[in-house]
């Protein structure tokens, strides 16, 4: 064992914002974690204010719980998506009769995959250099399909929704549909699977796919 601090004596403010800076390996970690209680001291004594919330930056993501998002990022997965629009946009053909209306949600979802394949050639840009909480394939992060995908299929869903007679369940199902690839959007960044603008555009790019699609 080695002594990291000895004499210390710390003071911290409510509001203060605190950066510490220093090599690898010279206690950075120990001593927040220490001042969070995570770490026990073997010596001296940590006074804490009564009701403190204290917030930080984790270096290595390890408080992350790999469950808390896992269905949301999994309604963005491309087996999923594809099953979804297939099994909708068939029972809205059986009921509605009209092909033309049913396989809007399919048509949306190639024309996003056609777009994200041409951008994740052309940009290329490599996934966040942070710990991700699934494997991801060797794809460009840029732009994010899995939310270019959930926001085409939700979005068409919501534009066929505004269809339905009932006022209460048009404005729920139109609710839902808006929330899913919200959902989906944080549950990848949550996952470190892509940077923000990489989800921004992916929103874009289903956004505007499900529209051409409608129209």
């Amino acid at each position: 064992d080695r002594v990291l601090f000895q004499n210390l004596d710390l003071t911290v403010a409510a509001g203060s914002r605190i950066a510490l800076l220093g090599k690898n390996g010279t206690g950075k970690t120990t001593l927040i974690r220490t001042l969070l209680g995570e770490e026990e001291v073997t010596s001296g004594t940590i006074t804490r204010a009564d009701n403190i919330t204290v917030s930080y930056l984790e270096q290595t993501r390890h408080s992350l719980d790999p469950e808390k998002t896992l269905l949301q990022n999994l309604c963005g997965n491309t087996e999923y998506v594809i099953a979804v629009a297939v099994i909708v946009s068939a029972i809205v053909w059986w009921r509605t009769k009209e092909w033309w209306f049913a396989v809007v949600p399919l048509l949306a979802i190639s024309l996003q995959a056609t777009v994200f394949v041409l951008a994740a050639t052309v940009v290329g840009r490599s996934r966040p250099n942070v710990e991700r909480l699934d494997p991801t394939p060797p794809t460009s992060s840029y732009p994010s399909g899995h939310v270019g995908a959930s926001t085409a299929l939700y979005v068409s869903f919501a534009l066929m929704a505004t269809r339905i007679g009932n006022v209460v369940v048009r404005r729920v199902v139109i609710v839902l549909c808006i929330l899913a690839p919200l959902l989906v959007s944080y549950a990848r960044i949550y996952r470190g699977a892509h940077h923000p603008s990489d989800v921004a555009w992916g929103i874009v790019n289903g956004l505007v796919c499900a529209l051409l699609a409608w129209n």
